[in-house]
């Protein structure tokens, strides 16, 4: 569907660009067209030959921006909201959470994975960087729903093997346009030596980046420290899995070395504030990543551990607690903020083409609603978005050029209470 939308204020996230009026125009899964209203003539020479709107959306003054990217997140991991809180992430995992998730089978979890989908919908999130136990059925879960994953390998001593690790490499980046998968691997603490260096050797033959949970905790750090008399990062780099790039999930307890580590081999960090915060994990050192020119984006974690899938409140999170570690209000702009959750997310993901609203770039948009107290007034949109937005400002989000949220309603393929109805089956039989 070809859809133009006019009267809208909108903010590209392109560095040095501010919130301006004007129209977007997407054809099929792209935008062909961001700037300052056009008239009639203008359209004929500015828009590709022979376009044809099949839709006008007069956005009545909204902000029209590209949608969050959440840059980490175990979706399937839906099901098991609220049912392990208020414990350290060692009981977390061990007590609650790996007893259960061994009793969910593919089907579950892909089920599990469309609750998440709504939740991402509803809250402008356009893409995800999920790293779960059954990515064949989670793909499937995504293409069904028609929404834009990037899948992570979650090897580790106890599930999967790299030979699987390398067949869904190769059959998930061919599998559906919506659909991306990288190497990785849950945790230096959960996999052996000799399935890390396996690991590495598979990522140099594809010449592939690789993620991990990295440094979430004092005692995984000291844990590694003790096994290998060096940091997970510094760790890594020594067996070659840095070669090629990658990036590090939560990040808190980081070495100098450590972030020269990231420096030299550009690395991204992904930052998880709402869980880190919940399981008192500690706060990531976010305002010296920036110094040194580290790129950063933000994912939410799972729904068990956070438990809340929100870009507005991890946004909030990522500036409110910097500025309590370096106890200077100054650090960590909101801009900066806002950029890590679009673009710096997108280019963890290697979304490249979902960065920033652009001519050619994907139709992967979001409205918000500025016709709310909270927004008003509007002095400074884009900071307002970081300090009082809230997920009941967004009004549409699209991905692909299809607008799968619009004004509280979800897309009409979606059977939204069965979805709902198949949650608290899968929670009342593993329970």
């Amino acid at each position: 569907m070809n859809i133009k939308f006019t009267n809208a204020r909108i903010l590209t996230m392109v560095r040095g660009e501010d919130v301006y009026d004007g129209s977007l125009y997407t054809q099929d899964d792209r935008i062909v067209y961001v700037g300052p209203a056009l008239t009639e003539v203008e359209e004929t020479s500015k828009l590709p030959s022979g376009y044809k709107a099949d839709k006008t959306m007069d956005c009545s003054g909204n902000l029209l921006m590209p949608g969050f990217k959440n840059a980490h997140a175990h979706s399937g991991m839906s099901v098991l909201r609220s049912c392990a809180d208020d414990m350290p992430l060692g009981d977390w995992l061990n007590k609650q959470i790996f007893p259960r998730e061994a009793k969910l089978d593919a089907d579950m979890i892909a089920d599990a994975t469309k609750l998440s989908v709504l939740e991402y919908l509803t809250g402008g999130m356009t893409a995800c960087f999920d790293m779960y136990l059954t990515p064949e059925s989670e793909a499937c879960a995504y293409r069904d729903m028609g929404y834009r994953a990037v899948l992570c390998g979650n090897l580790n001593n106890f599930s999967s093997s790299v030979g699987y690790t390398e067949e869904m490499y190769d059959k998930l980046n061919h599998y559906d346009p919506l659909i991306t998968y990288e190497i990785g691997f849950h945790a230096e603490y959960t996999c052996s030596d000799e399935l890390m260096k396996s690991l590495s050797e598979m990522a140099h033959r594809h010449n592939a980046p690789v993620y991990t949970h990295l440094s979430e905790t004092r005692s995984e750090v000291d844990g590694c420290i003790e096994r290998y008399g060096m940091t997970p990062a510094a760790y890594l780099e020594s067996i070659g899995m840095w070669d090629n790039g990658g990036g590090g999930y939560h990040c808190v307890h980081m070495s100098d070395e450590d972030m020269e580590i990231f420096k030299r081999h550009g690395l991204h960090v992904i930052t998880n504030p709402g869980s880190n915060t919940k399981l008192a994990s500690g706060i990531a050192p976010i305002r010296e990543y920036l110094e040194r020119g580290i790129n950063v984006g933000i994912g939410t974690d799972g729904p068990a551990s956070n438990n809340c899938l929100d870009m507005f409140r991890e946004m909030f999170l990522t500036t409110g607690l910097a500025k309590l570690r370096e106890e200077d209000a100054a650090v960590v702009d909101a801009l900066d903020v806002l950029h890590m959750a679009t673009v710096g997310s997108a280019m963890a993901m290697r979304l490249n083409d979902a960065d920033v609203l652009a001519a050619g770039k994907l139709a992967d948009i979001i409205m918000l609603d500025l016709h709310q107290p909270n927004m008003q007034p509007l002095n400074n949109i884009a900071k307002n978005i970081v300090y009082s937005g809230s997920k009941s400002n967004v009004k549409m989000t699209m991905i692909a050029g299809r607008i799968l949220y619009m004004d509280g309603r979800f897309d009409d393929s979606y059977d939204v209470e069965r979805i709902y109805e198949r949650a608290q089956e899968i929670i009342d039989t593993i329970r």
